[in-house]
C-alpha cells in the first residue's frame, strides 16, 4: 500500500523532529477506536505531544522508521517522565480543582 506507507513516512518526520527538538523521544501506540491509533510521544526533556494514525500498522512503521522506543503500554514509569503545566492541568483536572466550568 503506496498510501500507508506514504502516511508513515509523513508521520515518521513529525516523531524525528519531535525527538530532536526534545533530546530524544520514546512512545506509546494506542488504539483509539474508529478514529485510528494515537502515537504518543514523550521527549527526553519531559516535553510530550501525539499524533494520530489511521491504522496500527502505519503507527508502527512510522515509529520504527523514527527509531524510538515503544513502550507496550503508558505505564508509570512513563507518566513521571511526563512535564505537565498549567494547560494540561486546566484541561485534565481544571474542573475538580476550580481551573474551569463544567458545560451546562
Amino acid at each position: 500500500m503506496a498510501d500507508s506507507s506514504k502516511q508513515a513516512a509523513r508521520l515518521a518526520k513529525q516523531i524525528t523532529a519531535f525527538a530532536s527538538a526534545h533530546g530524544g523521544a520514546e512512545g506509546q501506540i494506542a488504539y483509539v477506536g474508529e478514529v485510528g491509533f494515537r502515537i504518543v510521544l514523550v521527549g527526553s526533556d519531559g516535553a510530550w505531544g501525539d499524533l494520530m494514525a489511521p491504522s496500527q500498522q502505519v503507527a508502527q512503521e512510522a515509529t520504527e522508521q523514527a527509531g524510538i522506543t515503544v513502550n507496550e503500554q503508558y505505564d508509570g514509569e512513563m507518566a513521571a517522565k511526563t512535564r505537565t503545566g498549567p494547560y494540561e492541568w486546566s484541561r485534565m483536572a481544571g474542573i475538580q480543582l476550580g481551573g474551569g466550568k463544567a458545560a451546562a
